[in-house]
This record gives C-alpha cells, sequence and structure tokens, in this order.
C-alpha cells in the first residue's frame, strides 16, 4: 500500500503496527492524530502534530493498520479510554491510526489492540492489561472509513467521540466527554455523560443523551428525542417529517427549538428553572398546551384560546388545530414565537 501523500515511506505489514511520520495535516483536518515516528520514549522526543500528548501520557506507542470493508459493512470499536475520531472517504477501506498510550512504559506495552476483520465486519477492541488496576492508560484513534458505514458501536469513556460524513445508523457512547457529529445519514442513538452533545447536518432519527451538559442541533431533519440535566437544548434549522414524536427534557436550563418546517409532529418539552422558546412557521398547525409557575406564557402566533386566559397557561388551537405542543416548566418563562 503506498503511503499518503508527503508521508514518510514505510513498508506496509498488516500484522504489525508500522512507523511512519506524516509530512503534513490533510486538507480536512486530522484533528486527533497525524501521527509520530513509532518509538516507545517521552513525549517531547517524539514527532508530535495537535494535542495528541496528555500531562500523564508519559510513553506512546503509534499503531496503523488497514483492511478493506465492503460499502455498507459494519464497524465496531470499543475502547477502554482515549478519543475517538471517525472520518468517511471515497475508499473501501478502513484505515486505523492511533496510539495507546501510558504514565508507566510497562503499562503502555501491555495494552493490546485487538482487530478482527472480514469483508463486511471489522471489530476493534483496546485491551486492557488485567494486571494493571490503576493509572492513566488508553488509546487515541483516528479511523477513515468508506462513507456507507454502519457504526454498530463506538465506545469509550474519558475520550471525546467524533463522527464525519457517513451514511448509516450510529450508536455512540461515552462518558466524561463531548460527542460531535456532522454530515451523518441515519438513526443516531448517542449516549455521554458530564459532556455535551453536539450535531450538524443530520438526516436520520436520533435519541440524544447526557447529563449536566447541553445538546445542540443544527439542520437537523429527523424525529429527535433529547435528554440531558442542567444543560440547555438548542436546536436550530429544526425539519422534522410529518407524525414523528419529538420530545425535548432538562433541568435547570432553557430549550430553545426553531422549527424552520412543521409538517406537523407531537411535540413535548419539559424543564424546570429554565425557559422553553418554540419559533414556529406562521402557517404551522397544531394544538397548543403551555404551562409554567412563577413566571409566564406568551405568543405572538395565531392561537384560539380554550376556557379562561391566564398568565401562567396557554391552552388552545393553532391555524385550526392539529398535532399537540405540550411545554411545561416551573420557575421560568414559554415564549411561542412566529417565523415570518
Amino acid at each position: 500500500m503506498p503511503a499518503p501523500a508527503g508521508a514518510c515511506e514505510f513498508p506496509w505489514n498488516k500484522a504489525a503496527p508500522v512507523s511512519y511520520c506524516y509530512q503534513e495535516v490533510h486538507a480536512m483536518r486530522l484533528s486527533m492524530f497525524a501521527a509520530a515516528a513509532l518509538l516507545v520514549a517521552p513525549f517531547q522526543n517524539s514527532c508530535d502534530l495537535g494535542d495528541l500528548a496528555g500531562a500523564s501520557d508519559a510513553y506512546r506507542e503509534d499503531f496503523q493498520y488497514s483492511y478493506d470493508l465492503k460499502p455498507g459493512g459494519t464497524l465496531t470499536v470499543e475502547n477502554f479510554n482515549g478519543p475517538v475520531e471517525i472520518m468517511s472517504w471515497e475508499k473501501n477501506t478502513v484505515q486505523i491510526t492511533g496510539a495507546k498510550y501510558a504514565s508507566r512504559e510497562e503499562n503502555m506495552r501491555a495494552i493490546r489492540i485487538d482487530i478482527k476483520a472480514a469483508p463486511d465486519s471489522i471489530a476493534i477492541r483496546t485491551v486492557r492489561p488485567a494486571e494493571v488496576r490503576s493509572g492513566n492508560m488508553g488509546a487515541r484513534y483516528f479511523i477513515r472509513v468508506p462513507r456507507e458505514v454502519e457504526l454498530a458501536l463506538v465506545r469509550s469513556s474519558n475520550g471525546q467521540l467524533r463522527v464525519e460524513d457517513t451514511q448509516g445508523g450510529a450508536r455512540l457512547e461515552t462518558s466524561n466527554a463531548s460527542v460531535r457529529l456532522r454530515a451523518l445519514n441515519g438513526r443516531l442513538d448517542v449516549r455521554t455523560s458530564n459532556g455535551s452533545i453536539e450535531c450538524d447536518d443530520i438526516a436520520g432519527d436520533a435519541v440524544l443523551r447526557t447529563s449536566n451538559a447541553s445538546v445542540r442541533g443544527d439542520r437537523f431533519r429527523g424525529a429527535v428525542e433529547a435528554v440531558t440535566s442542567n444543560g440547555s437544548i438548542h436546536m436550530a434549522g429544526f425539519r422534522p417529517p410529518a407524525g414523528r414524536p419529538l420530545r425535548f427534557q432538562t433541568s435547570n436550563a432553557s430549550i430553545d427549538l426553531t422549527f424552520d418546517e412543521w409538517q406537523g409532529s407531537p411535540l413535548q418539552a419539559s424543564s424546570s428553572n429554565g425557559s422553553i422558546t418554540v419559533r414556529l412557521p406562521a402557517n404551522a398547525r397544531a394544538e397548543i398546551k403551555a404551562g409554567t409557575t412563577n413566571s409566564s406564557v406568551t405568543s405572538d402566533l395565531d392561537i384560539s384560546m380554550r376556557g379562561s386566559i391566564s398568565k401562567t397557561r396557554i391552552d388552545g388551537a393553532l391555524n385550526g388545530g392539529g398535532p399537540v405542543i405540550d411545554l411545561s416548566t416551573s420557575n421560568a418563562p414559554i415564549r411561542l414565537m412566529k417565523i415570518l
């Protein structure tokens, strides 16, 4: 296999790690890894591009593997500690670039990268040494995949997950770290804790769950369930399909939803001690039920009210009615706004 453009030449061997050193970062940005010479030494002696090293990552060993994968095949990554970044390219090949690291040399050497490859599936697993119970260690991955790929499971902890430009479903799990997604087409199941979730240009239904952090989406085309706590939820450029339920829940933080298109979907949004703002096209049809305590509900939409008018509650039909929009919070306002 020829070396990437600008890379040091090296003999290819699928059975073992290879030594390499990129001379330039790919135009699309290899944000987690570029690479360095294969060695076991303190980081300051290595060829280092980007923020690959941490203060306690005293030793590192780089690796690179490549396997063919049919379009639509599955990829699984199970990493016990460290970030994973996945980006598509035009090749029907999975290229796995990374580094295992530890604060002690013997711990780093004991980490094993286990890969099982078949024409339609590739499974990558970082195996933690059973005899090591403490100390900072793990692996970092940058993986190139065919654009049509099913990310059956990408799991880590204490490491950010990033996925860009793939067509296929994705199940992503980490903890104490963020998840960043861009240009994905397929069903998503994303779970983290103490880390934000950010999505841009997504086509497909999604379940997004975190805690103590925010959920943000831009240009979403699918049904969404977003749940967090002590973090805001913000969705812009939202175009959900007709009839698919939408659910947003948080606490001690705000919810802000902007629908560029509204074809009619049941919507539930709830918070506590956080405001709720929903922006809808002027011609949207829905049943509106919105209530708060110790604050107010306001609207510039043409809602036909039912029952008595209250400062803290709205119950009525928007443009003749439709699927129910149910909004509730406490100690914070609710605002219904019109997009012209």
